[in-house]
């Protein structure tokens, strides 16, 4: 990142895997999946598996699975084969159901972390992949909803990541520039969106995607979101 920008007005943050550490909020989820739809048949659980990217020996998700970054819509297309009777509308409303039942666990403490930026003079939002209504049950889970002045989902009418659809709805919402703006995320879905919209791009490493794969497309790559205030506002002090 450049040490001579500003620290930014708004930062937007990913949901699963920036605020919430991926694996461990998602990789039950995973495996209730594969057991309500695989049941018992192994060939067919190794089938469901394949169609969600879980792998089912390790208990998490590859890095490439549409569970990482994708919508409950995409999701919902690849397991429809596997639902007999279900259309993937149907499939996808069942997966926005469970979704909402997850128990969120926070990547770093969050409440201490949003209160610290907003006192930084940061403007704070969520865009996520995930349903709008079930990443306000699982903010709210964590007790953190009431922090964010935006928080939007596939389905908010904004469109979803990699599009810079709900990032520049942000922006709008927030009266920001663009480039006032820190895209915070654990995906290529998240930096690409970033770069679309015109915003800085911070990877963390608290999801399934590594440092060698996302570094190449950041301005700055952090362990996980509680080392925001000294990278992003810490430097700019000092410079």
């Amino acid at each position: 990142m450049d040490l001579n920008l500003p620290a930014p007005r708004g930062i937007l943050f990913d949901k699963d895997g920036t605020l919430f550490g991926f694996d461990a909020t998602w990789s039950a989820f995973g495996a209730a999946v594969v057991d309500d739809l695989g049941g018992s048949a192994p060939e067919t659980r190794a089938a469901v598996a394949g169609a969600l990217g879980f792998d089912l020996g390790a208990g998490c998700f590859h890095p490439d699975s549409p569970v990482v970054a994708g919508t409950a819509d995409e999701v919902a297309h690849r397991l429809a084969p596997h639902c007999p009777g279900r259309t993937p509308a149907e499939v996808a409303v069942w997966l926005d159901a469970r979704a909402a039942d997850i128990a969120p666990v926070p990547a770093a403490p969050l409440g201490p972390l949003l209160d610290r930026l907003a006192a930084l003079g940061a403007v704070l939002g969520v865009v996520t992949n995930d349903a709008t209504e079930a990443a306000r049950v699982q903010l709210r889970a964590a007790g953190v909803v009431g922090r964010f002045a935006f928080i939007a989902g596939y389905d908010a009418g904004h469109g979803a990541k990699p599009a810079p659809g709900p990032l520049r709805a942000f922006a709008e919402a927030s009266d920001l520039r663009p480039s006032e703006v820190a895209m915070v995320g654990d995906s290529l879905h998240d930096l690409h969106a970033a770069r679309a919209a015109g915003m800085r791009a911070v990877a963390v490493l608290t999801g399934p995607v590594g440092a060698d794969v996302l570094a190449p497309h950041a301005d700055l790559v952090v362990p996980d979101v509680s080392h925001l205030p000294e990278a992003l506002f810490g430097m700019a002090r000092d410079h």
